[in-house]
Parts: C-alpha cells; sequence; structure tokens
C-alpha cells in the first residue's frame, strides 16, 4: 500500500501542481437480487442495512451499522463494526485491514468489489481574476483561484490558512457561493469566541433540560447548515476533549445533540480556518491527526498582502467603490490620488486586506477633495516615506493621534518592532544568532518577533 498521504498542501510557489480527491466504485453483490453501483467521492463509506449508510443493503445476514471503508493517509481501511456475521477480505475474515485499489469484499451474504478511483486534478493559475468576491490579478492569487475552480465544485473538507486579515472567511463563502449548495445556508462558526464549557451545544445543539438554562431545545451550527456548507473558523482553538466529536460527525455524518438519545443524519460541507500549524500541533500532541488528515483533503495557504503588492491597486479600486456605495457622503470624491495609492503600495500591512479595506473606508470619511489624497490617510500611514529603492524599502510610521492613546502606542510599538527587527536582520545578513547578539536580545526573542509578524527570514 502507499505510504505517502494523498492530502495535498498547496502554496503559492508551486508550479503545476496535481490534486488528489477521493473517489471510488462500488459493486454491490446480493444474492436474489440485481447488482447495484456506488460511486462514492468520500473519504468515509459505511455500509449496512440502515438507511443512513453510503451502502444500504437489503440482505438479513448484514448489519445495520456493519462496515465502513475508511481513507486515511495510509490508504484504504476496511474496518468491521461489531457486526453478527463478519466482514471478509476474500476468505479472511478481518477486524480491520488495508485493502488494495481492487479488492472483493464480503459482508453477510453479499458481495462487494471495491475498485479506488482517486480522481487526480491539474492546478493550473487561473485565467481570470476574480473567484466570487475575491479580487486578485497577481499570480500568487490567480494560482488560489486556479485551486479554487476545480475544489468548489465538489464536496471535499478545505483547510484554508494564512495571516489573520488575509481573507480567509471571504475564500470559505466564496467556495460555498460557487458549490452545488449555494441555494442552502453557509454558517460561520468562530471557535476561538465561544466558551468551551459552550461550544458543544453551541456546534451540536442541545435538548430542553440538557443542563442548566436549556430551557428549550436548540439547534446546533451543524444542523442549520445542513445540505450546507459550515466555516470552522480558527479550528486550532478546539479542544481536544470535542475533537473526537468532529471527526465522528466527519466519519458518519451523524451529529448528537446535548442531552439526546439518538444522533441526526446531516449532509454539510466542512470548510475550516486557522492561522496555526496545524502540523506543529498535530507533532505536539493538541490536535489530532486523524481529525487533520480528514479536514485537510486540500489545503490552501492565503499570501498576506506584502507578498502580492501588485494587486493593492484593484483593491483599493474596489475598496473605494464599495465605500461610495455604502459610506455615501460626497458624490464629488473621483477617486484615490497617484500619491497616496504609492504611500498605500508602500506599507507592509501587518493588518493584511482587511488592514487596507479600513484605511480606504477612512480616508473616504476624512475626504473633502475631489480626490482622496495623503492627508486624508490615517496618521499612520501619512507618516511613511515612499522608499526609493529595494534596500530601503522598510517605511518609517508616525503614531496615529486619532486612535486612544493605548490602541495608539500598542500600534506604534507593533511598528516599531517590525521594523526594527527587518533592518536588524538585513545587516546581519539575515543571520538570527549575529541579529539577535548586535540587538542585545535573545536569540529566542528575534524568532518569537518573526513568528508574530508571520515574517520568514528567506523572504526579507
Amino acid at each position: 500500500m502507499p505510504k505517502k498521504s494523498d492530502t495535498k498542501i498547496i502554496r503559492i510557489d508551486d508550479h503545476v501542481t496535481t490534486l488528489t480527491l477521493p473517489k471510488s466504485e462500488c459493486i454491490l453483490e446480493t444474492p436474489g437480487k440485481p447488482a447495484k453501483t456506488f460511486n462514492l467521492n468520500k473519504d468515509t463509506i459505511r455500509i449496512g442495512t440502515a438507511p443512513n449508510n453510503d451502502i444500504v443493503i437489503d440482505d438479513e445476514t448484514v448489519s445495520r451499522h456493519h462496515a465502513e471503508i475508511v481513507k486515511d493517509k495510509q490508504g484504504y481501511l476496511i474496518r468491521d463494526l461489531g457486526s453478527t456475521n463478519g466482514t471478509f477480505v476474500g476468505n479472511v475474515q478481518i477486524k480491520e485491514v488495508y485493502i488494495s485499489a481492487r479488492s472483493s469484499l464480503r459482508v453477510g451474504q453479499s458481495k462487494i468489489r471495491f475498485h479506488a478511483q482517486d480522481e487526480h486534478l491539474d492546478i493550473y493559475p487561473s485565467s481570470k481574476s476574480k473567484f466570487g468576491s475575491l479580487i486578485g490579478q497577481s499570480m500568487e492569487m490567480r494560482k488560489i483561484f486556479g485551486i479554487l475552480e476545480k475544489v468548489a465544485p465538489t464536496n471535499v473538507s478545505v483547510i484554508i490558512g494564512g495571516e489573520t486579515g488575509t481573507g480567509k472567511e471571504l475564500v470559505a463563502k466564496a467556495i460555498h457561493e460557487e458549490s452545488k449548495r449555494s441555494k442552502n445556508n453557509v454558517v460561520i462558526f468562530d471557535c476561538g469566541a465561544v466558551a468551551e464549557n459552550l461550544i458543544e451545544s453551541e456546534l451540536f445543539g442541545h435538548e430542553k433540560g440538557a443542563f442548566t438554562g436549556a430551557t428549550n431545545a436548540r439547534q446546533g451550527a451543524f444542523e442549520i447548515a445542513d445540505n450546507g456548507t459550515i466555516f470552522l473558523d480558527e479550528i486550532g482553538e478546539l479542544s481536544l476533549d470535542l475533537q473526537p466529536k468532529l471527526l465522528r460527525v466527519l466519519e458518519t455524518g451523524e451529529i448528537k445533540r446535548v442531552g439526546a438519545d439518538r444522533p441526526k443524519k446531516v449532509s454539510v460541507r466542512v470548510v475550516c480556518a486557522t492561522h496555526r500549524n496545524l502540523k506543529d500541533m498535530v507533532a505536539k500532541g493538541l490536535f489530532r491527526e486523524d481529525l487533520y488528515f480528514r479536514l485537510s483533503v486540500v489545503h490552501v495557504h492565503l499570501p498576506p498582502l506584502r507578498k502580492r503588492k501588485e494587486d493593492i491597486s484593484m483593491l483599493i479600486d474596489h475598496f473605494f467603490k464599495l465605500a461610495q456605495k455604502n459610506l455615501g457622503g460626497s458624490a464629488k470624491i473621483q477617486g484615490v490620488s497617484p500619491e497616496a495609492i504609492e504611500v498605500l503600495e508602500s506599507h507592509h500591512w501587518p493588518g493584511n486586506i482587511r488592514e487596507l479595506k479600513n484605511a480606504i473606508d477612512r480616508a473616504y470619511s476624512f475626504c473633502d477633495a475631489d480626490m482622496i489624497e495623503i492627508t486624508h490617510l490615517p496618521e499612520y500611514l501619512q507618516g511613511i516615506t515612499v522608499p526609493s529603492s529595494e534596500d530601503d524599502a522598510v517605511p518609517t510610521v508616525a503614531p496615529d493621534v486619532d486612535m486612544p492613546f493605548k490602541e495608539a502606542k500598542e500600534a506604534w510599538i507593533e511598528n516599531f518592532e517590525r521594523d526594527y527587527l527587518i533592518k536588524i536582520l538585513r545587516k546581519n545578513e539575515l543571520n538570527i544568532s549575529q541579529a539577535a547578539k548586535e540587538a542585545g536580545i535573545d536569540r529566542k526573542s528575534v524568532q518569537r518577533l518573526l513568528k508574530k509578524y508571520g515574517l520568514n527570514v528567506k523572504d526579507l
């Protein structure tokens, strides 16, 4: 069996990439009944007589939940679920075993011919500069659009990575809008914004009287998203206690309300986002490996705005038009001046696209002229000195006196830390130990700051 995982992490610097999606054909043969063919694009296939199975068998020698075939990083695993009459691969009864891409199985008196037909999709950069509400003409974004164009029509799970403010929620909504589920709900659920003792109820719902304060039965996010999409933001914040319950939902397609006796079938596509490195969390025992594998059939990593600066002018125009539509104000404002655009293109954008949008909204509100000029921008941007060369590409920033003192101080300190870090590393030819020694701080402090600001030494 292949040992290499089919999960493909697709990053912005890849060239043509092949994406592997789960797909299989199962031919069911039950004595006295016509053969049935099941074409499935799932990584968990449940087999039995109960109507909520993927392969439903009309055979009294088969148990209600007889067996399941699970695709994991090792290949395809068939597992008996405590059936009465056993599960066989060839003539050998098994509890669980990896099977080949073409295998003959038996459950009760019924035979299943299993054929793995995983779909291999070549991913090329899109020719378009838009996907849903996402825009970008840079190669980085067109590569991502190429991925999303292939993935959106399927039902596979997607993990979206990237810094805060890069647009992960917009990607999730775009995937939903371009999918076959677009007429149904897309539910946004922030795993980091709900108290730990309430998150199970919020996700899966609860019955009346399930706990103190549960005066009525209530649907959870998964039930509300039935036949649609659920976007689990900051999935890395999900507790280890709750991770097995989410895994079970992904494997069985069933949720169980808190206090309920029976599970309920749901059909939900799961899209997740995180700014954390889930692989590191798996290695540290903070995130279940099997859950990571289930969620990350496709893993898309969004670039920070500083890595796609050729998109800034397009984004400025987009946010300006949104401000005209949503903020009203003076009809005489025609656009953003070239000088202001130059300043905006020179900023390092630690808050990414969200920060850029806020800057345009604020400038539009303050503008009393025909064009948005540098003087209309937030004061911390007015203080930027536009670099004259690549070697002097670190801006200086003035404090923003329109913000409360504490917030302005924190923002100024963050900009200072980041700019100082870049300069000291460049001065020391990107040698972290040497830079730390000259700065009079510990090497770990430099590494912590690099992580804090999402910087990669190789890119400086």
